[in-house]
């Protein structure tokens, strides 16, 4: 009987940890008026603008992008 109450209670936890979104999760509206944002703030208007909104909007993750290494100056 007293497995059958942890089997119960450990299979309740992890149906409740499913329930939940995650933290991070965003709505669309709230994604939609972050990439207005950056795009105002970059001030760009036609063509250019509907593409930043496509690819902001677009569900993928995408981190900044990274910058070569600067070569570090050889002591003579």
């Amino acid at each position: 009987m007293l497995k059958l109450a942890i089997r119960t209670a450990v299979l309740a936890a992890i149906a409740a940890a499913f329930a939940v979104p995650p933290a991070g999760a965003v709505t669309a509206k709230e994604k939609k008026a972050t990439c207005e944002f950056g795009a105002e703030s970059q001030k760009l208007s036609g063509p250019a603008r509907k593409s930043f909104m496509m690819k902001c909007m677009a569900n993928e993750d995408r981190g900044a992008k990274k910058q070569k290494p600067k070569a570090k100056p050889t002591a003579q």
